[in-house]
């Protein structure tokens, strides 16, 4: 479980890079602003001319508490968009102590060109760099604006992607290593088994799924050909940082009704008794324990166990 630490227990490196990306991040904003998007308008007045132009009439409280804008700051902007046949100001007519303002046709038409120029401004900035960092980009923007804002972002199901396979042998080396001691024999049969899948593997009867959540990855799980009539679950990863966001039990679903679709009648898979949190995972799936044998892999002494589920 996550917890909250105060401001005095943050990390000071940590206060450092926050605040180095404030500035890099400002020094941006300028840059659109000022030689980009070229106009009279400061940051501040774009952004009430974006608000203003997504409401046909706002409460000047309102705005200004939306915004986090002095109240003399914002009476002063909007007097100026007044004077400038942007925006009208009258009373509301069920509180005659509020203020209302929307904008004029000449507002929405300079919301409008300004609109455009700043979308210009973001694709030239961005077209400077490779298309397969504009998605990086994005979904570092997604992590930031979660984490700041309070909340998770879903987790989504996906196919692989170049680069995943390595990361399944990488991260499951490195979790049971430091989780439970396990040596690199394991991570010599995780490569064996992603190597296998990835030169012979059927799509119509083997497959794998990655679970992400703002462009970071969260957990993987195969399903692969046993024979016939079975399908063998392996390799079902869940980040410690994931666990309890129902991402294991997210990716054995998928795999079993690919399982089911692909015509197979049963579904094994093989774990040891450590794994405790996986086991839960299994059981709530439908699995069943058939056998348990005990057996020295992976510098450990270990009680295996073969778990089965029918399939419909």
């Amino acid at each position: 479980m996550n917890t909250v630490s105060t401001s005095a227990e943050v990390a000071a490196e940590h206060i450092d890079a926050v605040r180095e990306f404030n500035r890099r991040y400002t020094r941006l904003i300028g840059v659109l602003h000022e030689h980009l998007v070229d106009t009279d308008y400061s940051l501040t007045e774009a952004r009430i001319l974006f608000e203003l132009a997504h409401s046909e009439t706002a409460d000047v409280v309102e705005l200004r508490r939306s915004l986090d804008l002095d109240p003399g700051y914002l009476s002063r902007i909007l007097a100026r968009f007044a004077q400038d046949g942007l925006a009208e100001r009258r009373r509301s007519e069920q509180d005659a102590r509020r203020q209302q303002v929307q904008l004029t046709d000449r507002g929405r038409a300079v919301f409008a060109d300004l609109n455009e120029r700043s979308s210009r401004g973001v694709a030239d900035l961005l077209a400077e760099r490779p298309a397969a960092d504009h998605t990086r980009l994005v979904e570092a923007m997604h992590t930031i604006e979660a984490i700041l804002d309070g909340h998770e972002a879903p987790v989504r199901i996906r196919e692989p992607r170049p680069g995943d396979y390595g990361w399944v042998i990488a991260r499951n080396a490195a979790l049971y290593a430091a989780e439970y001691g396990w040596d690199g024999s394991y991570e010599t049969l995780v490569a064996r088994i992603v190597t296998g899948f990835l030169e012979s593997h059927d799509p119509h009867t083997e497959h794998a799924w990655i679970a992400e959540s703002g462009g970071e990855r969260l957990g993987a799980v195969f399903c692969m050909h046993e024979d016939d009539d079975t399908a063998r679950l392996r390799l079902l990863l869940v980040e410690p940082s994931a666990r309890g966001r129902g991402v294991g039990t997210a990716l054995v679903r998928h795999c079993v009704e690919f399982a089911t679709a692909a015509g197979y009648r049963e579904m094994v898979l093989w774990t040891n008794d450590v794994l405790t949190s996986a086991r839960h995972i299994y059981q709530r799936a439908g699995f069943e324990l058939a056998e348990s044998e005990p057996h020295h892999s992976f510098g450990k002494d270990l009680l295996g166990q073969t778990w089965r589920r029918a399939l419909r």
